[in-house]
């Protein structure tokens, strides 16, 4: 079949044409001039198109307080894609996505602003053919979440003739409290089926490859329930301190800004049952169930199940790093977590007895993110001429260097049995020789589609804020032993403590 005169002219859609690719539409971007707009945003829907994975009259129209023309706003992403695409960006395929680049300011106090996007809104659905389809994403500040949402509602863009979506952004509240009354004023204009909260660590390669990981292979599920492993650890490591955010992070800490998002998710996945199919409202009942099933902690005992402790001057990677309390932003007295760790029982059939350490910190001595299953050791020795055997370990190293590890114990040859332990490794990069894709890419996609798989679903995010709201409380009461860890060291001992009362020790990363 000859290609038509519309894809003969198109450099973005020269090729096959993928299956997955959503209808016609407009993704309406609030906060437009910020920083995840040009880092991630804009560079992945580019991304997208020059996959082909984007329909035709795809539109972006940037709105916010900054005021552009459409002109000076597409060279800002020209830019952008030039300094956070890693590949040569052809001018061709650049101009053909270009000119669905659109922006608008907006004042949510002004009428006549609301009624210019709207009008702008329609002016692209009518000379793109976008059919009212609107993906809506507020790349704000939390803070302007529910007037962007109320204006939303007030102006009537809230529905179209087409399909309506919003994309929100973490962190979904500060406490329960405020999570709740986020919630209701968004349903309140939105209904729960329209709303996608985005956790960027799902649109990653390697957490969605735990699902695969899980029900594709049949040598895994069998063993994953509480008669072959020991315990489950889920660490997210940075070697960076606060990087110029010690304003917002003081008000957060890590177990807001990391555990009760990122890696409850991860855990989700990792002890979830499995689904009976991969729609999204199967696989999310599933995730909600597990969380659910967590054993509430209980205010009085808060010391033995959860650690938090905070950085002080030390050296990474050989430079000096100062204390958090002397970063910029950051209350000289501050009693703010940089350093949390979680212990979580799950009580259901699969998984009692069995615990799952989660924990998350700054000024770690490396960048890593992985999720570590022990398994059980062997009951009887029969080599006695060995050294103690390390424990059979499964390691899913999310981020960096990509894969998957197995640790197991192997024969050195020669006379006698001498075991040494020995690891069988996976690595993405190796394997497909090819690049992983950015997490916007795959959850942008998705949101457009329709697929809410992978984003976070109210009650959820509810559970999660319910389960550590008792440790949050605990916490504020004013830290006794701030800073409690060098920056560049492994974090507190009392984290060290949290796993040796119970015979076990955090895996070397």
């Amino acid at each position: 079949m000859e290609k038509t005169s519309t894809e003969a002219k198109n450099p973005l859609r020269q090729g096959l044409r993928l299956e997955r690719t959503p209808e016609p539409s407009t993704i309406l971007i609030f906060g437009a001039s910020g920083d995840l707009t040009r880092r991630k945003l804009v560079p992945a829907l580019f991304r997208l198109a020059r996959q082909n994975l984007l329909p035709g009259g795809f539109s972006i129209l940037g709105t916010g307080r900054s005021r552009f023309s459409h002109e000076e706003f597409r060279r800002r992403m020209r830019e952008a894609v030039d300094e956070f695409v890693s590949e040569p960006v052809d001018s061709n395929a650049w101009e053909h996505f270009s000119s669905g680049i659109f922006y608008t300011p907006t004042d949510l106090d002004d009428p006549q602003s609301l009624e210019r996007l709207g009008g702008l809104l329609q002016e692209i659905d009518q000379g793109r053919g976008t059919s009212g389809n609107r993906l809506i994403y507020f790349s704000t500040p939390p803070s302007l979440y529910v007037p962007i949402a109320r204006m939303l509602g007030s102006a009537g863009l809230n529905r179209s003739k087409g399909w309506t979506r919003v994309v929100v952004e973490k962190p979904f509240g500060h406490d329960l409290p405020s999570m709740q009354e986020l919630n209701r004023e968004i349903l309140e204009v939105f209904s729960e089926e329209q709303v996608y909260r985005i956790d960027h660590y799902l649109g990653k390669e390697t957490v969605q490859n735990i699902l695969v990981l899980r029900f594709s292979n049949g040598i895994f599920e069998p063993l994953w329930n509480r008669r072959y492993i020991d315990h489950i650890q889920i660490t997210a490591a940075e070697s960076l301190g606060v990087e110029g955010r010690g304003g917002y992070f003081d008000q957060a800490g890590t177990l807001r800004d990391m555990i009760q998002n990122h890696l409850f998710q991860i855990f989700s996945l990792i002890a979830m049952e499995p689904p009976a199919s991969l729609e999204a409202s199967e696989v999310r009942d599933e995730k909600t169930k597990v969380i659910r099933a967590i054993r509430p902690f209980s205010p009085e005992r808060v010391d033995q199940f959860a650690v938090r402790g905070q950085y002080g001057p030390g050296a990474v990677n050989g430079s000096p790093v100062p204390g958090y309390r002397e970063e910029p932003g950051v209350a000289p007295e501050s009693s703010t977590d940089t350093y949390a760790a979680v212990k979580l029982l799950v009580d259901n059939w699969r998984w009692a007895g069995v615990p799952f350490y989660l924990r998350s910190a700054k000024c770690m001595p490396k960048r890593v993110t992985e999720v570590a299953v022990q398994f059980r050791e062997a009951p009887h020795l029969l080599f006695e001429d060995s050294q103690p055997l390390e424990p059979n370990v499964l390691t899913l190293r999310i981020q960096p260097d990509e894969g998957i590890t197995l640790r197991f114990g192997a024969k050195l040859p020669g006379q006698g049995f001498k075991i040494r332990t020995v690891n069988m490794d996976f690595r993405y990069g190796t394997s497909f020789g090819r690049k992983l894709p950015e997490a916007y890419e795959r959850l942008l996609l998705d949101a457009m589609l329709g697929d809410s798989t992978l984003f976070a679903r109210g009650d959820t995010v509810e559970l999660c804020w319910r389960l550590l709201t008792p440790i949050l409380e605990a916490w504020q009461a004013p830290a006794a032993h701030f800073p409690n860890y060098q920056a560049g060291s492994w974090g507190p001992k009392e984290s060290g403590d949290l796993m040796k009362r119970e015979g076990r020790r955090w895996s070397r990363l």
